[in-house]
């Protein structure tokens, strides 16, 4: 800020305070000491106002408005390019400043604990009560919002409860999946393979990968569907549908990983326009210690299920 615009905000807001402090004096001192009935000879609608002083309490109550202004100014910010004087701060106060100073207050506090954890495998903190509680804390804070509190998902956001792994179920990876996030991009295919190759090749799928049935009144070309999953989608997929967790493909055996919907036309419209799938990097929000905590409790989900 230039000194030109620092002594205007300077200038104005201590002007406005001094202003407000002569008026609420001035009006407080040509009042009358006590209460009466005099009137200050109007009305409106038959409703008439007292000549009496403002109570003590509300003439209080300002003063103290205007003395914590006054305190606020010194303390912090305020005054143009005045840092402020509140202790413990170099420099000046600054949001940025209190939060890596709460931020040094937890590190202090807790740091031994997640230190602890972190020497420990995943794993065991699967095992660990304590790990577990604090784990499934950082999932209601971080992950919840998209995986849903009891970690089952929703459409386009993977059951974390279950079986199915999209970047694969072991410790490692989850670990990966968390601290560096991933990306899963499923091509469009409707312009290469037309309608007709969208709606065989997702009967297929369907029928002979996932063994699911599919409507009746329909007729699908299942053999016309193989071919073209063979010829476009097993290099991802596998050749029986098994997935690929390299890539992040799923497995086509079992709805439980289709994530955008398992019906037929849901499938359809997934093959036709294709899917972009973003999981967000954590490292930098929670850091190494946080993550493995976390990791532990994700792999903890599934493996109470076996």
């Amino acid at each position: 800020m230039t000194s030109f615009w620092s002594w205007y905000i300077t200038l104005l807001t201590i002007g406005t305070l001094l202003a407000l402090t002569w008026l609420i004096f001035a009006t407080r001192k040509g009042q009358r000491p006590d209460t009466s009935d005099t009137t200050m000879g109007h009305s409106f609608d038959g409703i008439e106002e007292y000549d009496n002083p403002l109570p003590r309490w509300w003439f209080m109550l300002f003063v103290g408005t205007l003395l914590f202004a006054v305190a606020y100014l010194v303390l912090y910010p305020g005054l143009g390019n005045w840092k402020g004087v509140l202790p413990g701060y170099d420099d000046g106060w600054t949001s940025a400043k209190q939060w890596e100073r709460e931020m040094d207050k937890a590190d202090a506090q807790y740091g031994p604990i997640f230190a602890k954890y972190s020497a420990m495998s995943i794993e065991q903190i699967a095992q660990d009560p304590q790990a577990i509680k604090m784990g499934s804390r950082l999932f209601a804070n971080y992950c919840a919002i998209c995986h849903g509190s009891d970690a089952k998902g929703s459409v386009g956001f993977p059951n974390l409860a279950d079986q199915e792994w999209r970047w694969g179920g072991d410790p490692a990876a989850i670990k990966t999946s968390i601290l560096q996030g991933r990306n899963g991009v499923m091509p469009a295919w409707g312009a290469i393979i037309g309608e007709e190759g969208v709606k065989n090749v997702a009967a297929y799928v369907r029928k002979d990968l996932a063994g699911l049935a599919l409507p009746e009144g329909n007729e699908f070309d299942l053999s016309a569907g193989q071919n073209i999953y063979t010829t476009n989608c097993a290099a991802c997929h596998g050749a029986s549908g098994q997935g690929m967790p390299m890539l992040g493909a799923p497995s086509l055996t079992s709805n439980a990983g289709w994530i955008y919907g398992s019906s037929l036309a849901q499938l359809q419209q997934t093959i036709r326009h294709g899917r972009n799938g973003v999981m967000p990097a954590q490292e930098q929000y929670l850091g190494e210690d946080k993550v493995h905590i976390l990791a532990g409790y994700v792999y903890s989900l599934s493996r109470n299920k076996e």
